[in-house]
């Protein structure tokens, strides 16, 4: 009886710990919202970066197209 009465009242307070741990969620301040805030414009600006390298990276094969076509119209004129 003793040793149930240990196991009830131990399932009691952990029962009360996660009660009283779950209901003291603490809300976001505001330096937080900001940090979350320079979180999400630094993701948008690396994405904005990756495709302007993207496009770079595009240009640069075009260029070289065009440039190798350009040399040689440039050598046969007189």
């Amino acid at each position: 009886m003793k040793q149930m009465m240990t196991q009830l009242s131990f399932l009691a307070s952990a029962l009360a710990l996660a009660t009283a741990l779950s209901a003291c969620e603490k809300q976001e301040g505001p330096a937080e919202r900001a940090g979350k805030a320079v979180d999400n414009a630094m993701e948008r600006a690396g994405e904005q970066v990756e495709k302007l390298g993207e496009g770079i990276q595009d240009a640069a094969k075009g260029e070289s197209g065009d440039s190798a076509n350009s040399t040689t119209s440039t050598t046969d004129k007189p």
